[in-house]
């Protein structure tokens, strides 16, 4: 997984020669999807519990080449995978199934049950590295189906309607309980800039305008890197915990909001204030207690990490990551024997400003600012005393340098 100093054909050139030589699409009419994977610096776990967020997109992401044509069929290949996914988008899709095709489906799906009609359809490749990595690529490859189906139907969907469509494919048709973090951050970003989403606004109706702001980096300041550190673990994300720990934190709201003298249909530690949690957090106890304290000690490291941001303090900035890493495994209890070793090999290295898990934190990647510098040395060091520590996982493990990008994009 590391960089190659090979010849190298980029991923939506893969993606359109495939095209042309599956389906004869003439050069000249394909059109591309660019949808890229985030990281998320702070904010780990609180999305689904209407916390504040921080995300950047990264320059690594899902192509999707696409030949809009008139009947209402959509035909997908995967590059470096057998078969083809096809189905009719003036139809029901069927069940999902548990393969690649199910985001295909799933955004089928979810076009037709929020009233768009769709009368046409395309042939399309896709091309996505580091798939299975905690860097979003179901968001992103579900987003790319989405704005790819809403082009060649002539939809005008608004970003944030968008950010809704692709939680109905994971929320609604595969069953995880997931919130907008992941949606937001691949639409919303741009590069140079830290993107703060407040998933209670936005659910509350106030859409991007009041949910999302971005805040750029100070001009003139350099940046350090993004490392992204692949454990080689890759067990599913529904076949973890994920969906215990949204219960267990809506189980600690419950509690809260009923000793607040409030209810609500859907209890989320998003509509505790952090004064009613002060008041009433001795009446928690166990899993619930300990979700409850990452939830608002995450928040705080949220609204400390923006300042630092926008300060160019990436040494506090860092510190931070490294909190919301050890909370995520003391408090959050998440995470794998290989990826906490991974995460403690990175807080422990020169050259480290701070590190935490990526995605849900039971598999994939740990993510860390490091002094630019000494990236590429960094990452060269902790991925071979990784490997040592665990060669189980040596074969799949690696690393890859990334920068912030722009989101997502028809071209």
């Amino acid at each position: 997984m590391t960089e190659q100093a090979t010849s190298w054909t980029p991923p939506q050139e893969q993606a359109a020669g495939a095209l042309i030589r599956l389906h004869g699409a003439p050069a000249g009419a394909l059109r591309f999807v660019w949808s890229p994977y985030r990281i998320c610096p702070l904010g780990a776990h609180i999305d689904h519990q209407l916390g504040t967020v921080t995300a950047l997109a990264i320059d690594r992401g899902t192509w999707l080449a696409f030949w809009p044509w008139d009947r209402p069929e959509v035909a997908v290949s995967r590059l470096g995978h057998e078969g083809q996914v096809r189905l009719r988008v003036d139809e029901p899709p069927p069940p999902a199934r548990g393969d690649w095709g199910d985001y295909l489906r799933g955004a089928v799906q979810a076009l037709q049950q929020s009233g768009w009609r769709l009368r046409r359809g395309f042939a399309g490749v896709t091309s996505g590295e580091l798939t299975e990595a905690g860097l979003s690529s179901s968001a992103s490859v579900g987003l790319a189906y989405l704005l790819a189906l809403e082009t060649v139907n002539g939809l005008e969907v608004a970003p944030e309607d968008n950010v809704r469509l692709d939680q109905a494919i994971e929320n609604g048709y595969l069953g995880l309980r997931n919130g907008i973090l992941d949606q937001s951050a691949i639409l919303f970003s741009r590069r140079r800039h830290l993107t703060v989403i407040d998933c209670r606004r936005f659910e509350a109706g106030g859409g991007a305008a009041a949910a999302v702001r971005r805040v750029p980096a100070p001009s003139g300041v350099e940046q350090p890197r993004w490392l992204v550190a692949l454990s080689g673990v890759t067990r599913a994300i529904l076949a973890t915990g994920y969906n215990q720990r949204v219960a267990e934190c809506e189980a600690a709201a419950r509690v809260l909001l009923e000793a607040a003298g409030r209810r609500a249909e859907r209890p989320r530690l998003g509509l505790v204030t952090p004064e009613e949690y002060a008041r009433w957090a001795d009446r928690l106890a166990g899993a619930p207690a300990r979700r409850a304290r990452h939830f608002f000690e995450e928040m705080r490291r949220v609204a400390e990490g923006v300042e630092a941001w926008a300060a160019g303090d990436w040494a506090r900035f860092g510190r931070l990551m490294t909190e919301s890493g050890r909370s995520s495994i003391e408090n959050y209890e998440c995470g794998s024997e290989p990826l906490i070793d991974l995460y403690r090999l990175l807080v422990a290295t020169p050259g480290v400003l701070g590190a935490r898990f990526s995605g849900a934190g039971f598999r994939g990647c740990c993510v860390a600012l490091v002094e630019p510098e000494r990236a590429e040395a960094t990452a060269r060091e902790v991925m071979a005393a990784y490997r040592q520590r665990q060669p189980a996982w040596a074969e799949r493990a690696g690393h890859v340098i990334v920068e912030a990008a722009d989101g997502a994009c028809v071209q």
